[in-house]
């Protein structure tokens, strides 16, 4: 076995264009600069025009390329608008992130359909809209990373989210059929189930993470890098838990 195989050029992601949906604010703008960082190009977006400005900068302060392009995953126009421009202004993308979610708290005999759909629309149909139309494109190249974000309520059950935790659990699912229909087709497609971060509920749900303490943006940004680059060439279908050994301790009340 190479020794060269072992070396930083597997995490360099000079001369790759990345679009990261949902890379304004929280874990999803921490992904857009850790890409960037490791050399790629970095399309962050989201509805709030005055985030994207402030993110694109942010970018560009690292030497990267960026677009200044609203988008809404709830409009497959929007999405479809997306995909354009950037395939207009850097000619492909190799790197896809679905950051963009939703979530509130209802217990399940009181939720709303109208409340549940809007949760499904948003982190789980958006999704698929944002794979089908960028992955269409990674397939006609022959090369494509989509990394897509669920949660640690994909494998186990939090009170009071059940639209959530079943839309992350879809994301879950829809991850792994993806991953196997393009597995021929030079697509890698994975998620990334983070863990507890300082949020008001992180602090209940704390205690239950075996290393005591709460995630970092960062240490998710890691886990996408090393998804998005040529490490993680033989990794397809996987849902990485960045969680500080939350779903190894089996616990769940």
């Amino acid at each position: 076995m190479s020794g060269s195989l072992f070396n930083q050029s597997l995490f360099d992601l000079r001369g790759r264009v990345a679009v990261v949906v949902g890379g304004t604010t929280g874990l999803g703008r921490a992904i857009a600069l850790g890409l960037a960082a490791h050399g790629a190009d970095v399309v962050a977006t989201a509805r709030r025009a005055e985030q994207v400005e402030t993110m694109a900068g942010e970018i560009e302060a690292l030497g990267r390329r960026t677009l200044r392009v609203t988008s809404d995953v709830g409009d497959r126009g929007s999405v479809r608008g997306l995909h354009d421009a950037v395939i207009a202004t850097f000619g492909k993308v190799d790197i896809l992130v679905n950051a963009a979610g939703i979530t509130f708290k209802k217990p399940v005999l009181e939720l709303e359909e109208a409340d549940w759909q809007r949760v499904m629309e948003t982190n789980l149909t958006g999704t698929l809209r944002a794979c089908q139309i960028f992955g269409a494109t990674m397939v006609a190249a022959g090369y494509g990373r989509i990394v897509n974000i669920a949660s640690l309520s994909t494998f186990v059950s939090f009170h009071e989210v059940a639209a959530y935790s079943a839309s992350k659990a879809a994301v879950g699912s829809l991850t792994r059929s993806l991953a196997v229909e393009l597995a021929t087709k030079g697509v890698n497609v994975n998620a990334i189930a983070p863990g507890i971060f300082p949020t008001p509920r992180g602090e209940e749900l704390l205690m239950r993470t075996p290393m005591g303490r709460f995630g970092r943006e960062e240490e998710v940004a890691g886990a996408a890098v090393f998804l998005a680059s040529e490490a993680a060439s033989f990794v397809t279908g996987q849902i990485v838990a960045v969680d500080g050994g939350f779903l190894a301790s089996g616990v769940n009340r």
